[in-house]
């Protein structure tokens, strides 16, 4: 998911969308442990994707607060 995805969805969506993704990590992090994990990179990915939505909701906090 890049940027532009998640600025066209409305906070409340960008929250489950956190809560899914975690406990995608949540199963990825599982696997990995019991050495069924098949690709690496998806733990990456979900991590960086995590950290894009949780910087455009602190954007859209910060600039409702000016």
């Amino acid at each position: 998911m890049n940027v532009k995805e998640i600025r066209a969805k409305s906070n409340a969506e960008l929250l489950k969308e956190i809560d899914s993704l975690k406990e995608e990590l949540f199963n990825l992090r599982f696997q990995q442990a019991t050495g069924q994990l098949d690709n690496p990179a998806r733990m990456r990915e979900v991590k960086k994707t995590i950290a894009r939505i949780k910087t455009v909701i602190t954007e859209r906090e910060l600039s409702d607060a000016q």
